[in-house]
């Protein structure tokens, strides 16, 4: 009778295997961490602000206008409530052809004694000239390092064909982007942006104003700030005042800033 030859027993590589399932593990704890907190995010009411605010962003801010009247920037700065303080501000600067917001001089210095990082903001007219509208931004906003970038808000069409609109945007995004040597940032509504900009400028930031989500706009793009409530109250304002997130951690915001 022929011997059974013993099978050779297969030696296990504890070396490779340990590393490999170790990391495995630390994989699959951070997927569950970040789909729970993605999950979970949630808008938490802050009585200080009298409203609700979304709990998965670090920095927080808000845009005023003349609307808000006679602002106390030192206020506004000093203000915390729970882990939220206003780190950053959008000013209204200029509207249409030759228009300067009344308050914009005034909150301007007022903001920046304050320590408030700040950012201009231009509100479109699409009936008007792209280029001359981008004269009246230059020529009244001064832009320096630590200011966040010039933003166009352009929010309603004004009978003109998206066409036409679309042409008078460029000039005026070229024209800034040239002046200040930075790219301007695009305000506007979900539905507007995607029913008349996602083609042709995706590669601009984008601040979005949607109030409908508890989690994050509803647009596809990456945006970089978003404008999630109207009626937010803040210290030295007198009246509710629009309150915003930024999409990033403190580095990226930097990142953000003018160099």
């Amino acid at each position: 009778m022929a011997k059974r030859r013993r099978k050779k027993k297969t030696k296990i590589n504890w070396a490779v295997i340990i590393p490999i399932t170790l990391l495995g593990l630390v994989a699959l704890i951070y997927w569950l961490y970040t789909a729970e907190r993605i999950k979970h995010s949630k808008f938490v009411r802050y009585s200080g602000f009298k409203i609700d605010i979304p709990d998965n962003f670090e920095i927080h801010g808000i845009d005023v206008s003349r609307y808000q009247s006679f602002i106390d920037w030192q206020s506004v700065k000093a203000m915390k409530v729970k882990d939220v303080r206003i780190g950053f501000a959008f000013i209204k600067a200029t509207e249409g052809l030759t228009n300067v917001d009344g308050q914009f001089r005034r909150n301007w210095r007022k903001a920046e004694e304050a320590g408030m990082i700040k950012g201009a903001y231009h509100f479109f007219v699409a009936t008007k000239s792209g280029k001359a509208q981008a004269k009246n931004f230059i020529s009244t906003v001064n832009l320096e390092p630590g200011d966040l970038p010039p933003v166009l808000d352009i929010e309603h069409l004004y009978g003109v064909s998206p066409q036409k609109m679309r042409k008078e945007i460029k000039d005026w995004l070229t024209i800034v982007e040239d002046h200040y040597n930075v790219k301007p940032i695009i305000y506007t509504y979900v539905s507007f942006y995607s029913s008349y900009l996602q083609d042709g400028f995706d590669s601009y930031p984008l601040w979005v104003a949607h109030y409908l989500e508890k989690d994050k706009p509803r647009i596809k793009r990456r945006w970089n700030f978003w404008q999630h409530n109207e009626r937010g109250r803040v210290n030295g304002i007198t009246t509710p005042v629009d309150f915003n997130v930024f999409n990033g951690d403190g580095d990226e915001f930097n990142d953000l800033l003018i160099k």
